[in-house]
């Protein structure tokens, strides 16, 4: 069922768009096409992680479903089939993105401080793709070779470091300064590609409900961040010290200690709204992140997680 649905996604991709949903938008958009579906592009990524990788595909077909009522243009692109050379070309100008997969992060016990391996997307090796084996494709490589639409949101799915939180067999950050690094980090190369907000949820299955929220209401990402399945109500917030314009927010589980503690963070412009994602009104200021900066020797990636559990990188 997995090798059809990965040659279906293949095909797909050639073709530019996936098949269309049964249902339209609750609500118009500029993309959206007369009496039918958006066009707006959402872009479903699967990376290899090993004998988790048919798990986070069952939660991508969930969010793909929920994808296919509102627009006509959802691309899914699944382990083993989720290498660089077909995932680069498919994120091209693309509204929504969720990744589900391996995140390498910085602080991190694997020093240097490198974007070109780190706070990025891990995919399939293209010499040997397999759900055993993967590349991590850095920030650099984001800010470099992707561009999405203007105002694109990311969504990732099941990512260590991402919220703040360590690999499963590591201790929780020692610090929060620590666990806020790291959820800056890892939105400042996405930030770069144009989206404006990057949206954090390991220790979530992500059903689909940010793309509906998208679709069906009239707020700020922050609001639907704000009001998602798993909200904590204990927010805390920064400026970006990566992202001239950005806000990191975390919103941490008081009623925990370990890594799930640091279950949820969002990082971006706090007054984008859903409409604007849909619409495009404004671009971002994408060239104001600086990428590849020097991390002081004090800071010290992960892999994935799925309903409270983290696997090693």
């Amino acid at each position: 069922m997995r090798k059809f649905v990965g040659a279906l996604t293949l095909t797909l991709l050639i073709a530019g768009l996936s098949v269309s949903g049964v249902s339209a938008s609750t609500r118009p958009a500029a993309s959206q096409l007369s009496g039918g579906l958006s066009t707006a592009k959402i872009v479903i990524i699967v990376g290899p992680v090993e004998g988790t990788t048919q798990t986070y595909i069952t939660d991508a077909e969930v969010t793909a479903g929920v994808a296919r009522k509102y627009s006509s243009n959802v691309v899914t692109i699944y382990s083993p089939n989720a290498t660089w050379a077909n995932v680069e070309p498919a994120l091209q100008g693309a509204s929504i993105v969720v990744y589900y997969g391996h995140g390498n992060g910085w602080p991190s016990p694997y020093k240097p401080f490198q974007e070109n391996t780190k706070d990025g997307i891990g995919l399939n090796t293209a010499t040997n793709p397999t759900n055993g084996a993967h590349t991590y494709y850095g920030a650099t490589y984001l800010a470099k070779y992707i561009k999405l639409a203007p105002n694109a949101v990311v969504i990732l799915g099941h990512l260590c470091y991402s919220a703040g939180n360590s690999e499963m067999q590591d201790p929780p950050p020692a610090t929060l300064d620590i666990a806020k690094q790291r959820v800056d980090n890892m939105g400042a190369g996405w930030l770069q590609t144009g989206a404006r907000a990057v949206v954090s949820e390991p220790y979530s299955n992500n059903d689909g409900s940010y793309i509906e929220g998208i679709f069906t209401t009239h707020q700020t990402i922050t609001q639907l961040w704000r009001t998602a399945p798993g909200y904590n109500n204990n927010v805390q917030t920064w400026p970006s010290l990566r992202t001239s314009w950005s806000l990191v927010e975390l919103d941490t589980d008081p009623h925990k200690t370990g890594n799930d503690h640091y279950d949820r963070a969002m990082s971006g412009d706090s007054t984008l709204t859903t409409d604007a994602v849909l619409s495009g009104t404004f671009q971002s200021p994408f060239e104001r992140v600086t990428l590849g900066q020097s991390g002081p020797t004090t800071r010290t990636t992960l892999g994935s997680t799925w309903l409270g559990f983290a696997r090693a990188r």
